[in-house]
């Protein structure tokens, strides 16, 4: 984080870091399971048979409430319709709450959804209480609604209650609301845009308020506004039950975000990462970035891709089991690192909302070694004397490694090959480097033959750029084999070729020339060749 800061701090307005989206679950401990539910229905309330209609009676008893209490304050209450976001739906009616500054529940919504309840049974054969019966949990498809609050303290915060027992409820905040809430509490100037600030008064504050959220302040709240809008429980149900929630951690972001004084260079910094990022960050240096050892019985996924289904831009992703790493830049403002997590197991961390801070450490690490690895590969520099001394043959001993030319078309495509296959775990056997040559530049074992492909290993070894995995016959790049890879295949993919061809092939027309500044840098690189050709023929 410190080397990103040092090498753009001239183009960076401020930075800070924080929970974006949390996922809370909020579960009824003392009637999670089935021998609970029996005692509290026999013994608190009395009813000598738990029998669906019991339980259905309790749902009704909720629902009707529900309706009740959207009629008596006016709220608007209605079905989720299939293939509209709930929340940009609702925003309006969060606008005029915020024109008027009151807080309360804005939106109600209901929807068919899976959830988890409890089956009822008779037994097959008779027992000795006649009242007996069979509970079991199942996931079943009922009805669940959906809260809409403006909360004084978390800010827009979403409460889904299901309507059957044991009435599981899911929470959604954002951390960035809550900062928001602090900032007018302290009068603080701020510009924020959807889930981002874009400008501060007092970047420290800003932090500080970020720092603030804790497990006590979320946990307070939540219990609130589940009293408000939760099925009811009398003052004996609960003075003889454990009915207080337990709030776990579902899925919860972690970000850093960069805020850039001008707009030109987020692109251009975000459209490298990406470029960098599919190259050199490979399964090692993924594992390395989230402190784990890596081994062949990982679970989940291992791998880096760009894809473009969030904001509407393109999103750099890096998965590592039930989380992953994402860079994205937003409204061309800000550009952001963001650490998902599904699990906390992954981590070794658990669910429970009381450990959120040690959440926060753990995810402030991993966030700072992504920054630190991207300004460790935007910070590159060519050096042309590597390239004069990897030309050059060594003496290894009694053993001559002969020089790599950077116009070797035999290194240049396997180097190609060993980049691309950094995600293997263990590294990659000769004889699979030979058929990924042969399958990716379509050639015949004819052309370059396995001997072939062993010299060339022998040679990128001796050179350092080549490492064996332990003992095995196995090989992957070196952290310098990946420099002079990255290098080689830029030098003629984005320098070389382009220049090459269009001195060879057909000259390019200035007339018919696109408006962009890499065909404008293209034409004025040939033009400078071009007045170097007739300076050596005048000569």
């Amino acid at each position: 984080m410190e080397q990103f800061t040092r090498l753009f701090g001239s183009l960076l307005a401020f930075v800070y870091h924080c929970f974006d989206r949390m996922v809370i679950n909020g579960y009824l401990s003392g009637l999670s399971r089935p021998e609970q539910v029996v005692y509290f229905f026999r013994q608190v309330l009395g009813i000598p048979v738990v029998s669906k209609e019991v339980l259905s009676q309790r749902t009704n008893d909720y629902r009707s409430w529900v309706e009740a209490y959207a009629r008596n304050q006016g709220i608007a209450m209605e079905w989720a319709e299939k293939g509209v976001r709930k929340e940009d739906y609702v925003l309006p009616a969060l606008r005029r709450m915020e024109k008027r500054n009151v807080y309360g529940v804005y939106s109600i919504f209901k929807s068919m959804e899976q959830g988890r309840t409890f089956r009822i049974s008779v037994p097959k054969f008779p027992t000795e209480d006649p009242h007996y019966r069979i509970l079991a949990h199942q996931q079943s498809r009922f009805t669940h609604y959906y809260f809409y609050i403006r909360d004084g303290v978390l800010g827009p915060i979403v409460v889904r209650m299901a309507s059957f027992f044991p009435f599981h409820a899911t929470y959604w905040l954002n951390g960035h609301s809550f900062m928001e809430q602090e900032m007018k509490r302290q009068k603080i100037g701020f510009q924020k845009s959807d889930n981002a600030f874009l400008a501060v008064d007092d970047v420290a504050q800003l932090q500080a308020a970020a720092d603030r959220l804790s497990p006590q302040i979320i946990r307070k709240q939540l219990d609130y506004w589940t009293l408000i809008v939760g099925p009811k429980f009398s003052k004996k149900e609960r003075g003889q039950m454990n009915l207080k929630r337990f709030y776990a951690i579902g899925q919860i972001e972690y970000c850093r975000n960069f805020i850039f004084k001008r707009r030109f260079p987020i692109h251009k910094i975000f459209e490298r990462s990406c470029e960098i990022g599919l190259w050199r960050l490979t399964a090692n240096r993924i594992s390395e970035i989230f402190g784990v050892r890596l081994n062949k019985r990982l679970q989940g996924k291992l791998a880096s891709v760009i894809d473009q289904i969030e904001h509407g831009h393109h999103v750099f992703r890096a998965y590592w089991k039930h989380a992953f790493l994402k860079q994205y830049e937003k409204f061309s403002r800000y550009l952001r690192n963001e650490l998902v997590s599904n699990n906390l197991h992954d981590f070794g961390l658990k669910k429970g909302l009381d450990h959120l801070d040690a959440v926060r450490k753990r995810f402030q690490i991993i966030t700072d070694r992504f920054a630190g690895f991207q300004a460790q590969s935007l910070n590159v520099h060519v050096d042309f004397p590597l390239l004069q001394r990897i030309a050059l043959p060594l003496t290894i001993g009694t053993v001559r490694v002969p020089g790599i030319k950077i116009q070797d078309t035999r290194v240049i495509r396997l180097l190609e090959v060993l980049l691309h296959g950094g995600n293997t775990v263990g590294g990659w056997t000769a004889t699979q480097i030979h058929e990924a040559v042969l399958t990716t530049f379509q050639l015949s074992g004819n052309n370059y033959g396995l001997n072939q492909l062993r010299y060339d290993l022998r040679k990128l070894k001796g050179h350092g750029l080549l490492e064996r995995d332990g003992r095995r016959y196995a090989y992957r790049l070196t952290t310098k084999g990946l420099d002079v890879a990255l290098l080689f295949l830029f030098f003629h993919k984005r320098l070389c070729g382009p220049l090459a061809n269009s001195r060879f092939h057909h000259k390019p027309q200035s007339q018919s020339r696109p408006n962009s500044k890499l065909e404008a840098a293209y034409h004025k690189a040939d033009k400078a060749i071009e007045n170097i050709v007739d300076l050596l023929r005048a000569a």
